[in-house]
């Protein structure tokens, strides 16, 4: 029940729901004033949410810093991989496609390359309603070995379909392997707070490697206050569905 839940507040917090349901207030307002109260306020959202530089400061607050590779320890045990950034739904299936947040996989591989990960696990079935014909674990598993790591060296959790599986069935997984006690954990920078959270809830304590930045370095130039993006629209969207799902995690006691 809360995993369905939890998709419909994601669509009821699209930004691009509420322009859709300003438009509408405004179509069917009878009286002329309350048409233009509607209207300003589209105005000011999309004024807001097309703005590069609001986003991208809003992004920065809330991101986790990068963290250098010397501030790993010399070599953990494991890397945690969560999923999130393959496309399930694309066909054929033949292949592995990925989406944004790509730099979560290529993040992890580099760890295990350079030697700071002896193991790497990856943990995510599908956030899909409807079951698929893969799961985004095996695909990443797929491009970890076409890759070159062998397959004693990948471990798979491929249950999990929300952060909190994610904590709850790497920990299940972790029972049968108690050599492994140094972990790494690598998802989005904007999804650190909530992973991290629900790792440590579980009793785990992974060290914090954020990857697949959506902020960029602050600048002062003119296109980065005052040009129109729908890239920032999308971030918006992003940011608004991370902190709310934080909250909601917060509230319910899972972080």
């Amino acid at each position: 029940m809360f995993f369905l839940l939890s998709k419909l507040l994601d669509l009821l917090l699209l930004p691009t729901v509420w322009l859709l349901a300003l438009l509408l207030a405004a179509l069917v307002a009878r009286q002329p004033h309350r048409q233009r109260q509607w209207l300003r306020a589209v105005v000011a959202l999309l004024l807001v949410g097309t703005n590069s530089a609001l986003v991208n400061e809003a992004l920065l607050a809330w991101e986790r810093p990068p963290v250098p590779l010397a501030a790993l320890p010399t070599r953990a045990d494991a890397a945690v991989l969560l999923t999130g950034i393959t496309l399930v739904d694309k066909s054929p299936h033949d292949r592995v496609y990925l989406g944004p947040g790509a730099d979560r996989f290529t993040n992890t591989l580099w760890l295990y390359r350079a030697g700071r990960v002896r193991r790497i696990i990856i943990s995510g079935g599908s956030g899909s309603v409807l079951s698929k014909a893969h799961t985004e674990a095996g695909d990443l598993a797929t491009l970890l070995r076409l890759a070159g790591v062998p397959a004693s060296d990948i471990l798979l959790e491929e249950k999990s379909r929300n952060t909190r599986e994610n904590a709850l069935f790497t920990k299940q997984l972790l029972a049968a392997h108690p050599d492994i006690k140094s972990l790494v954990l690598v998802t989005s920078a904007f999804h650190q707070r909530r992973a991290l959270g629900c790792f440590r809830k579980v009793g785990l304590q992974p060290i914090s490697f954020p990857a697949g930045f959506r902020s960029s370095d602050r600048t002062y130039t003119p296109n980065y206050w005052l040009v129109p993006s729908a890239e920032a629209l999308e971030n918006w969207s992003l940011l608004v569905h991370e902190i709310s799902g934080w909250l909601m995690y917060k509230a319910l006691g899972y972080l």
